[in-house]
């Protein structure tokens, strides 16, 4: 990214502490709200941060969140040490979901997080290796980052 950077910011996420679930995506929509980027852009990066957030806690040990944003687009790079998925095609579909019945329980395994992020971005990549990972990358155009 070029050196026009607002912020450039990396978070830890732990798989399976629910507890904290979604504090990333609460945080980082203050930041932007409070630098003044367009309240739609910030609502797309709500949703984007907050179920890939959601998607490590459920399914991985760790991960790791990096956050660049510049007046004129948000990159959001979201790397976890998990199980994988064995087929992207499918966990793209709307409602496909892996979770088990306790995370049921718990209000999540819709089967709507990666379709929701792609659906919020404007650029969507992802790649995944079973037993090791997955990698995500969103953008999200933000123009000139003001609210006029």
């Amino acid at each position: 990214m070029s050196d026009d950077s607002l912020l450039d910011l990396e978070f830890e996420i732990i798989g399976g502490d629910f507890n904290q679930a979604g504090r990333v995506s609460t945080k980082l929509k203050s930041i932007l709200k409070e630098i003044g980027f367009d309240a739609q852009v910030v609502r797309r990066v709500a949703i984007s941060t907050y179920e890939a957030e959601i998607n490590v806690v459920m399914y991985a040990r760790r991960g790791v969140l990096r956050f660049k944003a510049s007046p004129q687009k948000i990159v959001i790079i979201i790397e976890d040490e998990g199980q994988g998925i064995e087929d992207i095609e499918e966990a793209m579909k709307e409602g496909y979901s892996t979770a088990t019945d306790e995370m049921r329980e718990m209000g999540f395994g819709a089967g709507m997080g990666l379709p929701n992020i792609k659906r919020n971005s404007d650029q969507f990549e992802i790649t995944s290796e079973v037993g090791k990972g997955t990698r995500l990358e969103v953008t999200i155009i933000a123009g000139d980052g003001s609210k006029s």
